[in-house]
């Protein structure tokens, strides 16, 4: 059995753990859920040896952990999979397998390769040793992290958010490898905000909100009753808007180029004031490209992009900028934020213009402080992205949005966002619709597509399958040209 017992870890006044206790048995798959902040992560990060707690204690079969140490909780049989596995991207396969691995100075590859076959056949995957890990998808990142951990010797598999940037397949696949490991023997701890998911998958379910323990249910049980756990209430989702479409902000118009995972052969989509478009299909298949030379951070091989009416192919995200495009990225730490840098900072690089060579502090302060509470960031000014939970990450980055801009961007706008979160994310996107602004976006989610697209283009295999009207179809039917085929 693996024991939390009374783990308390704050930062400042923010009681991010404050007194959790939980226990779960061998063979299981634990459902951690609870709204963005809540303090998931942290309870995870501290039994993976990420976080020191301030005090508590952890046992595994009622010998006492190790905390505060990676390397310490591994060698204890303890393995956290991040949302954004962590890898080397130069990296290949194998390398990246190989790392952590308590052997001599000189490091056996063919053995390890063999045993990077023989548990990537174990469970169904198809892992290449010798490509490099930056050609592999979100769920394959997630497949060569997992059989790295089992070769470890892991007892506890954590997985924080696994499902946020993957496939409906590669869901599939993995609660399908989630549940060998269960009966295996392991225990398997699955955190969530996502009720469907974890309604699905686990044994049990343990609450958090707040920093505390609020709840905990066998499972299955009522929706209702996980939603009113979590958040004190039900959740009233507010109607679906729509808004008469007018002009063309982009036209993009036969655009085709290569790029790493993916070629677009002959594309265009055409996006029109206060419309919004939502781009489905599987990982690869070229949304996510289509969208980076929405924005002007890829540039055509052949195709023209206009903007407002005017040809802006080939003239840089700058120039994108100027013309009112804002993007909004998927991967936060990496493309949206800056490690390092306070909320007040961000402001400050954000928007606040410099007098002379000076910026104006106080401004940027003031603005952040607002933005915060209108936002509800659970964070401070001085806090640094690194510190703030997924969901507040991505609630700083709508925050920091220009006041005017005509063409949004956006790669999975609510990853890893709870119920409520989303629901006030996509109240305030809609809104700008009253200014007339374009919304291109992404998402794995089949529901968000469905609930906030006018129109809905899937891709599949680096073309476009269909364009649908949102109202007039469903998530059977985008399911089934995802995968390149149509509803019999």
């Amino acid at each position: 059995m693996l024991e939390l017992l009374d783990i308390h870890k704050h930062y400042g006044s923010l009681r991010a753990n404050d007194g959790v206790t939980i226990a779960v048995e061998r063979g299981s798959i634990h459902g951690i859920l609870g709204e963005n902040g809540a303090g998931k992560s942290t309870l995870m990060k501290v039994l993976a040896g990420f976080i020191t707690a301030d005090s508590g204690e952890i046992r595994l079969d009622g010998e006492s952990l190790p905390t505060g140490s990676t390397k310490r909780s591994l060698e204890s049989g303890v393995g956290l999979l991040h949302q954004d596995p962590l890898h080397c991207m130069p990296f290949s396969v194998l390398d990246n397998f190989m790392l952590g691995r308590p052997e001599s100075f000189i490091l056996d590859h063919s053995t390890a390769q063999a045993e990077l076959n023989r548990l990537s056949d174990e469970f169904g995957f198809s892992l290449d040793p010798d490509v490099p890990v930056r050609t592999l998808t979100i769920g394959e990142r997630q497949q060569l992290e997992i059989v790295r951990l089992l070769s470890l010797g892991i007892r506890v598999l954590i997985l924080d958010e696994p499902t946020t940037a993957i496939s409906a397949e590669q869901r599939t696949s993995l609660f399908a490898t989630l549940r060998t490991l269960a009966g295996q023997g392991m225990i398997v701890l699955f955190v969530s905000h996502k009720l469907e998911e974890v309604d699905e998958i686990c044994d049990r379910v343990s609450v958090l909100r707040l920093g505390r323990l609020v709840g905990e249910a066998e499972l299955p049980v009522p929706t209702e009753r996980l939603v009113e756990m979590m958040f004190g209430e039900m959740i009233v989702q507010s109607p679906r808007v729509t808004a008469e479409p007018g002009e063309p902000v982009i036209d993009l118009e036969s655009i085709s180029l290569h790029d790493r995972l993916v070629t677009l052969d002959d594309i265009s989509v055409k996006v029109h004031t206060a419309e919004v478009v939502g781009l489905a299909g599987l990982e690869g298949s070229g949304q996510q490209t289509l969208l980076r030379v929405a924005a002007g951070l890829l540039s055509p091989a052949r195709g023209s992009v206009r903007i407002g009416g005017e040809t802006l192919t080939g003239r840089g995200y700058r120039r994108h900028l100027d013309a009112g495009v804002h993007y909004l990225p998927a991967d936060r730490l990496g493309e949206g934020l800056v490690e390092g840098l306070t909320v007040k900072e961000h402001f400050a690089l954000a928007g606040i213009e410099p007098q002379g060579f000076l910026l104006d502090w106080e401004r940027a302060s003031s603005e952040a402080t607002a933005r915060i509470e209108e936002f509800s960031v659970k964070g401070t000014v001085d806090s640094t992205p690194e510190s703030l939970s997924g969901g507040n990450q991505q609630r700083l980055l709508l925050a920091m949005m220009p006041e005017k801009i005509s063409l949004l961007v956006m790669e999975h706008p609510t990853r890893g966002l709870d119920i409520e979160s989303a629901e006030l994310v996509w109240t305030r996107l809609l809104a700008r619709r009253s200014d007339r602004t374009a919304i291109l976006f992404a998402s794995a989610d089949l529901d968000e597509l469905l609930r906030y697209s006018d129109r809905i283009v899937v891709f599949f295999a680096g073309r476009i399958l269909a364009v649908l009207d949102a109202t007039e179809t469903d998530s059977e039917a985008i399911g089934y040209l995802i995968g390149g085929k149509e509803r019999v």
